[in-house]
């Protein structure tokens, strides 16, 4: 499958995880300080809260029901398992840019649920990905990528050969992601929950070049 990928989808990639880390930052910088791409940990908080904090648990529920919302959208504008051109993935990244964009404007206003709102452009992000790598790649969240490349280690060791596309693939993620958090904090510390606006045009400068590119390779 990695084989498969043209040779400018690693560089796809760690945007895409650049954007992430960076959204992930702002969450947990911000006044709520939580985490927005990935869901295990909110997951693990309506558990805790259930009893005790009954309010917080609805929230953390409707967090987690976002980044399904964003994915589920992301299955009806996209169809098929590998990367073509033809697809709307300009329609993803416009739709995930603009609700970056309202979520900036909410939580500038502490408006707590501004966060669910880009809980939902990383579901819609980390979906489309999942479209083309057959849910081997995730540009949200890096759990599953630093197992695999725990097994990927565990091979090495025993004399196997391991796949050096993948390897670096997933390292271009990390350092993506890895960049988005220093970049995230950096922005945090200047105009503080307004720096979500800079993956939001992002997402619309990615979304516009996609769709230059489909339009110049149709010809």
């Amino acid at each position: 499958m990695f084989t498969k990928l043209p040779k400018w989808a690693e560089y796809g990639a760690f945007t895409l995880a650049l954007i992430a880390g960076f959204v992930n930052a702002i969450g947990l910088l911000g006044f709520e300080h939580q985490a927005i791409s990935h869901l295990s940990g909110s997951v693990t908080q309506i558990g805790v809260s259930a009893l005790e904090r009954p309010i917080v648990s609805v929230f953390l529920i409707a967090l987690v029901g976002s980044f399904v919302v964003g994915s589920t959208i992301t299955g009806v504008l996209i169809s098929g398992e590998s990367l073509k051109l033809g697809r709307h993935y300009d329609l993803v990244l416009l739709l995930e840019g603009v609700l970056l964009l309202i979520s900036t404007s909410l939580l500038y206003e502490h408006i707590s649920w501004g966060l669910c709102l880009a809980s939902m452009a990383c579901g819609l992000q980390n979906a489309l990905v999942t479209t083309y790598s057959g849910a081997v790649i995730r540009t949200t969240h890096l759990t599953g990528i630093f197992t695999d490349l725990g097994l990927m280690l565990g091979s090495k060791i025993k004399g196997q050969e391991v796949n050096k596309r993948k390897f670096v693939i997933f390292s271009v993620i990390i350092c993506g992601f890895l960049s988005g958090g220093v970049l995230g904090y950096l922005a945090f510390q200047r105009i503080n929950v307004s720096a979500l606006a800079i993956p939001a045009i992002g997402c619309l400068l990615l979304s516009f070049i996609y769709r230059i590119y489909r339009q110049k390779n149709k010809n």
